[in-house]
């Protein structure tokens, strides 16, 4: 008879390699932690749901959930049993050498998530387990557990180098994981790589969707061929970001929905969140369902 710890590691084992389940043909992700992650409260929702206003307050979202406020998570929050499909690897494309961290399935990846960083960050940052409280952890616990690979790279710049090598990744990846859809998440100035991507003929093909976390806003991608394509755009915005404000957001926000009728465009608004809120508060597991429903 197995002994109460030899139950707990499988089960945890299991839930590394479960996978995704599917209702009513919507693909959906499998829960993980569900309960410490969901929004902690939501003032409002309009536009059916698609522009949200969420109850944000440090007290309890960084003081209460945190050991070390903003520097160490309290343990429920994590799972550090997902480091053991996590790689820090080197790829050698024609862009350059790419340095990343792959969390999961690196090929036949039912789904990709790729997070680009912002000023100052690097590809240590998108696989932090103990930073914005735990959330790192979680998507990298959400992609393992459903058949899913998480890729967190670093790269040269913002601007066109940093997008060719980004480019190079991403199709290095998808080529691994035929027809796995693959979503881009852009953290603060990593945006700029985000609405880069978009445009570019080749790299924007392999784009299901777009995550613009506390991050700038390209009125050319209302041009662009993934917008033409109408990859959807999930925006997370703190209302105190002093970095981005949160009315230019919004703005562009509208400007998606109103040049193409039915666009598929979200919009959390976290009140009193600063810069960094949305990487802390996004609730994964809901943006990822609803971008899985949502990808052209």
């Amino acid at each position: 008879m197995k002994s109460p710890a030899m139950l707990r590691r499988a089960v945890l084992a299991l839930a590394v390699s479960l996978p995704s389940t599917a209702i009513a043909g919507q693909t959906t992700l499998s829960p993980y932690k569900d309960e410490l992650f969901a929004y902690p409260g939501i003032i409002s929702s309009s536009d059916g749901g698609a522009y949200t206003v969420v109850d944000y307050r440090e007290m309890r979202d960084i003081n209460g959930r945190d050991e070390i406020p903003e520097r160490r998570v309290r343990a429920k929050y994590v799972s550090t049993r997902v480091r053991s499909v996590q790689k820090d690897l080197v790829l050698k494309t024609g862009a350059g050498d790419v340095s990343h961290f792959a969390v999961g399935a690196r090929e036949n990846a039912k789904f990709i998530v790729l997070y680009l960083h912002g000023q100052g960050g690097s590809r240590k940052q998108g696989v932090d387990d103990f930073t914005f409280g735990g959330n790192f952890n979680r998507l990298k616990n959400l992609a393992a557990a459903n058949g899913g690979l998480y890729l967190s790279p670093d790269f040269s710049d913002f601007g066109d180098k940093g997008a060719a090598e980004i480019a190079a990744l991403m199709s290095h990846y998808a080529d691994r994981s035929p027809g796995a859809p693959l979503f881009v998440a852009c953290g603060s100035m990593g945006g700029a790589l985000c609405w880069k991507l978009a445009d570019d003929r080749r790299a924007n093909r392999r784009i299901s969707g777009l995550f613009l976390l506390g991050s700038l806003w390209d009125e050319s991608f209302l041009s662009s061929t993934a917008f033409k394509r109408k990859v959807p755009v999930f925006f997370a915005h703190g209302s105190r970001d002093t970095v981005f404000p949160v009315e230019n957001q919004e703005a562009f926000f509208r400007s998606i929905a109103d040049a193409s009728s039915g666009y598929p465009t979200r919009f959390v608004r976290f009140e009193t969140g600063t810069h960094g809120t949305p990487i802390r508060m996004i609730d994964w597991r809901e943006a990822l369902d609803w971008m899985l429903s949502a990808q052209p």
